[in-house]
């Protein structure tokens, strides 16, 4: 029986080092698996991989059950295939729909008597299973709407900020330059025959180690950089 740890970012800003420790925490020796992967679909590559391998007995911990998915029709589809193979689920943040949570309610039926009264018995115990099963729907639901109200306000930010005049984004025609670009660039400069030195294109791209499309876009960036610094 192994114990996994699925963690899970959606945007490059985000840090999943938080999940990795919550989950730590009550799991010290937790196989961790990590993903960055945008959307809501439940199929990723990590967890895809992560699923092919899970056996009866194996637990899965999550951070919270937006990690596991945030899309609720196809959340609960997942977690009910998941508790049927015997996969035991724990949600750090949402303990209440953990699989042995449910799976107590479901054993928690009340026995039948042999009489006519089992008519209602029955009728309780459904009520009962349907009432667990609702609380799972209702957490997985809960997260697809803080999503869509995460989205809905960031849209509504964005209208506001081109209202008053701010610029959103990069400006067209810049770009974000790395200190690898930078030195790549230096070089350039400093051993191109083009700007004074003695190195040929070829040459040039040898030494920078930079692909033929990249170095002539970077040499076209100095020109413009020189005719504006002149």
């Amino acid at each position: 029986m192994s114990v996994y740890g699925y963690c899970r970012i959606s945007t490059a800003k985000q840090s999943i080092d938080r999940q990795v420790r919550n989950i730590r925490a009550e799991y010290p020796t937790v196989h961790i698996v990590q993903e960055a992967y945008t959307g809501t679909s439940i199929l990723r590559p990590e967890w895809s991989k992560l699923y092919r391998i899970l056996k009866e007995g194996d637990t899965v911990a999550f951070d919270s059950v937006s990690r596991m998915s945030r899309n609720a029709e196809e959340g609960f589809s997942l977690y009910e295939d998941l508790y049927h193979k015997g996969i035991r689920l724990i949600f750090l943040k949402e303990h209440h729909i953990d699989t042995e949570t449910y799976k107590k309610a479901l054993s928690g039926s009340i026995a039948m008597t042999g009489t006519n009264v089992d008519f209602i018995l029955k009728g309780i115990n459904e009520y009962l299973m349907a009432l667990a099963k609702e609380q799972i729907k209702l957490a997985f639901e809960q997260s697809e709407k803080e999503v869509a109200d995460l989205h809905q306000r960031t849209r509504e930010g964005l209208v506001t900020a081109k209202l008053n005049g701010k610029q959103v984004g990069r400006k067209k025609g810049t770009g974000f330059e790395t200190k690898k670009s930078k030195a790549a660039k230096e070089k350039i400069r400093i051993h191109c025959k083009a700007f004074g030195g003695t190195l040929d294109d070829v040459e040039c791209m040898k030494l920078t180690g930079l692909a033929r499309n990249t170095y002539y876009k970077y040499k076209r960036q100095i020109r413009e950089e020189v005719k504006t610094q002149g």
